[in-house]
């Protein structure tokens, strides 16, 4: 139940922060296959099968949303595990490593760190491309087409073309070029539905019948979709170009001005704000100082000081915020492990408990699963310190490694003292 399958993500850091980009993926009827044992579930069961192969067999696969046919990714590592043992293509990461053996336990991560695997989603990401050109190509040269407009009663038959230039020109409403969309039915289909339902296509508000709707959409020139709204990704073919990459960075990236750039002038250059959340609250700030300034204010939760009390490193600094994002993911308090059941129980107790800057074991929270974040847009991972460079390190001692004295006569021969000696002695008999 505690499980987290994949990173989670803070929603909306910040106005207009982006999304995570994944690869778009179109619904297949394939089964998603279990790599090690007969289990086998729905695409729309993912979540179920991530979850079994987590909880039964300790695998992990990472970046799942990037891969682009996960039934065909599926196939093939199960394949490919009855060949060679997991650990050959695995990453091994021991739980609880420093405490008892019988508390131990290993998790293989699967990921595009291995080259096969690398390849593979690369292949697939190919593959979908080539299907979906192919689509395209069939749709453009479909002049069987006949739909209703979806504002008005005027019935556009020949191509597809027809239908979203009579909308475009005469309701204002643009969803883009027709060469560049593809599984166009369907993408209608999707917004008459929303239509339908009262919604509204751009700020995606239900209003009470449809000529509010319609008032509101005109008035508010609304009679656009959402481009944050994700949903959409699958009916634009640029979102199918490249591996991981969202239509905006595909359109933003120009060779060409790369080329023109003759020095690098820094002079224009804007930050976009961090934005980081609080570690107990939905807090944001726009500066570590602020963020942490908030934490020990509100909450009495001074990182600063437990870096410099526990002597902590830029990976231990890291651990720890991330298993302290999990425990309070999960309602539990980080200081005595004690589960509630909701995070306001919990943060009361920390509270009222005065657990606010109490920490397990060192053991319990430096463990290798804290390095991969709970949050995967946790700006405050960002900004940790990592001074340990310019640091003394007091607590550690520097090893020196001895010369090997086991033949003093062989040593004293060959020092380099000796050397010099016998150089110097030579020097002196020429001057002389």
């Amino acid at each position: 139940r505690d499980s987290i399958l994949e990173p989670l993500s803070f929603p909306e850091l910040g106005a207009g922060s982006p999304s995570t980009p994944s690869v778009v993926q179109y619904p297949s009827d394939e089964l998603l296959v279990c790599l090690f044992c007969s289990e086998s579930v729905p695409p729309l069961q993912k979540d179920t099968l991530l979850r079994h192969l987590l909880l039964e067999h300790k695998l992990v696969i990472a970046d799942i949303k990037l891969i682009a046919n996960l039934p065909r990714y599926l196939v093939y590592w199960k394949g490919r595990f009855l060949e060679q043992p997991v650990t050959d293509f695995c990453s091994v990461i021991k739980t609880n490593s420093t405490g008892p053996v019988e508390k131990q336990e290993e998790y293989f991560l699967l990921c595009d760190v291995l080259p096969e695997d690398r390849i593979l989603r690369e292949r697939l990401q190919q593959k979908r491309l080539e299907d979906v050109l192919e689509q395209q190509q069939k749709e453009r040269d479909d002049c069987d087409f006949h739909r209703l407009c979806l504002f008005c009663s005027e019935e556009c038959t020949g191509n597809r073309a027809c239908l979203l230039n009579h909308m475009a020109r005469e309701h204002s409403f643009s969803i883009g070029l027709p060469d560049n969309i593809v599984y166009c039915n369907e993408f209608l289909d999707t917004l008459q539905y929303k239509l339908d339902n009262l919604q509204c296509l751009y700020c995606e508000k239900i209003f009470r019948d449809k000529s509010t709707l319609k008032d509101h959409m005109r008035k508010k020139a609304h009679r656009r979709i959402n481009a944050n709204n994700h949903e959409y990704d699958r009916f634009y073919v640029i979102n199918y170009l490249e591996l991981g990459k969202t239509w905006e960075e595909v359109q933003s990236e120009d060779d060409r001005e790369l080329a023109d750039v003759e020095d690098d002038d820094w002079s224009d250059w804007q930050a976009h704000p961090v934005s980081a959340v609080c570690l107990f609250c939905d807090h944001q700030s726009e500066t570590m100082d602020q963020i942490y300034t908030h934490m020990k204010d509100s909450h009495g939760f001074d990182l600063h000081n437990l870096k410099m009390e526990l002597n902590l490193n830029f990976y231990q600094q890291v651990k720890l915020v991330n298993f302290i994002r999990r425990q309070i993911h999960q309602s539990r308090c980080y200081g005595c492990q004690k589960k509630f059941d909701s995070r306001a129980d919990m943060t009361d107790h920390i509270i009222s408990e005065g657990h606010v800057m109490k920490l397990p074991e060192t053991s319990t929270w430096d463990q290798p699963q804290y390095y991969f974040p709970t949050y995967e847009n946790d700006a405050l991972l960002c900004t940790l310190d990592d001074d340990e460079d310019n640091e003394p390190c007091h607590n550690e001692d520097i090893p020196v490694i001895a010369e090997d004295i086991s033949d003093l006569k062989v040593l004293k021969q060959n020092s380099v003292l000796n050397q010099l000696l016998k150089n110097r002695g030579c020097l002196r008999k020429d001057d002389a």
